[in-house]
């Protein structure tokens, strides 16, 4: 055998060798979301969170090196799960994280058991999600935790008489239920229910109706992405100077998107987790740094859930010690708490989901832009769907 030959053979046998050790040094966390499409905001400002941990927090954790895959599934449910599984299965991926849509999100759920590998769910917001796994768990809100504190706000504020207008799927059902039921069970009056279509809604003849009725009040959802054109049209049909109140969840007076709505925005009153306005050192240093990581854009609550969802995961493979087991890292996910941009959270043990602060919020210019300012809070709100079962 030539020299070389054995030399050849020698590095092949090297290679195979050490191969499998360097794959072990490294974590792929597969980020699925909307890149393109209706709901590409989502995918803009999740991609843009969890990169900004990784900026801040360094590569390495517990002797592994953090690899993000980010992948469009352009908001469609078989895209979605066939990434998921090309991610496991091709890309060796220890978890997975995004999911701009409820639909998506439950997608990817039995791949997610099957594989035994954390879906870290950063956007999707019905509260049944971390129901349809043991392996998912949740940094963004549950729609209930949103719209059960709205219709609390409304009643102690002399509102009694009250239009709801959802967008028809998931978190709008859970909206429109869970703001209704605690409304009316206050000695709320809910004049008439309107649903609108998820994809690329006319909200024109919807919001005639909202005129004809005449209420004290308007509650809205809409999912990230759509309160700009909402707002465009609500000011075009008069309703800002009706004397119809403008009341929501904070998804549609989206901080991504707030710039664009212009003063007939002004007022509008909204309870959420988080707002680009929020005072504490936390979130000013992760504002700062976003906005220069990204060209000035402002961080939303997508990208905060993003921001936290790699907080999660590396405070998980912390406590593991580098071990990528998933159930390992669905135990050690359990009950861990941190101090989000957004204020205190955890997740709770039992449900997965996120434990935390939600906010009553007013839109108001501030040093001559609009911002979503915070006037009251909430604290540790779990989610309402989930505390109700218990």
């Amino acid at each position: 055998m030539t020299s070389n030959r054995r030399i050849s053979i020698l590095a092949a046998a090297a290679a195979l060798v050490a191969g499998p050790a360097l794959a072990d040094d490294v974590v792929t966390v597969g980020l699925i979301v909307p890149m393109t499409g209706q709901q590409a905001t989502t995918g803009k400002q999740e991609q843009a969170g969890a990169n900004l941990y990784i900026q801040l927090h360094g590569d390495t954790v517990a002797g592994k090196k953090i690899v993000l895959e980010v992948k469009d599934d352009a908001g469609a449910p078989d895209v979605t799960k066939r990434l998921a599984q090309d991610l496991i299965a091709n890309d060796n991926a220890k978890a997975l994280m995004g999911f701009g849509l409820t639909p998506l999100a439950l997608a990817v759920a039995p791949v997610a058991t099957e594989a035994k590998v954390p879906e870290i769910v950063t956007a999707a917001a019905t509260a049944m999600i971390t129901e349809k796994s043991p392996y998912i768990v949740r940094t963004s809100f549950t729609l209930p935790q949103a719209a059960a504190p709205m219709a609390q706000w409304c009643l102690k504020n002399n509102i009694h008489k009250v239009v709801t207008l959802v967008a028809d799927y998931g978190p709008g059902n859970d909206a429109e239920k869970w703001f209704g039921d605690v409304f009316e069970k206050g000695g709320g009056q809910i004049v008439e229910k309107i649903r609108t279509p998820l994809k690329a809604p006319d909200f024109a003849p919807f919001l005639q109706r909202v005129k004809d009725d005449a209420p004290e009040a308007l509650f809205v959802f809409l999912p990230s992405g759509q309160g700009a054109a909402f707002m465009k049209e609500f000011a075009e049909r008069g309703l800002d100077k009706s004397g119809v109140r403008l009341i929501a969840t904070g998804d549609v007076t989206d901080d991504d998107q707030l710039a664009d709505m212009g003063d007939a925005a002004l007022g509008v009153v909204t309870t959420h987790h988080y707002s680009a306005a929020h005072d504490s050192p936390e979130n000013k240093a992760f504002v700062a740094a976003f906005e220069k990581a990204n060209a000035g854009m402002r961080p939303n609550f997508m990208a905060v859930a993003a921001y936290d969802g790699m907080a999660l995961l590396y405070q998980a493979l912390d406590k593991t010690k580098g071990a990528t087991d998933g159930d390992a890292l669905i135990a050690a996910m359990k009950g861990m708490s941190w101090t989000s941009p957004r204020g205190p959270v955890s997740i709770d043990p039992d449900t997965r989901d996120i434990v935390q602060n939600i906010y009553v919020r007013k839109v108001e210019k501030v040093d001559g832009a609009l911002y979503n300012v915070e006037f009251d809070a909430i604290p540790a709100v779990k989610d309402p769907y989930k505390a109700a079962k218990q």
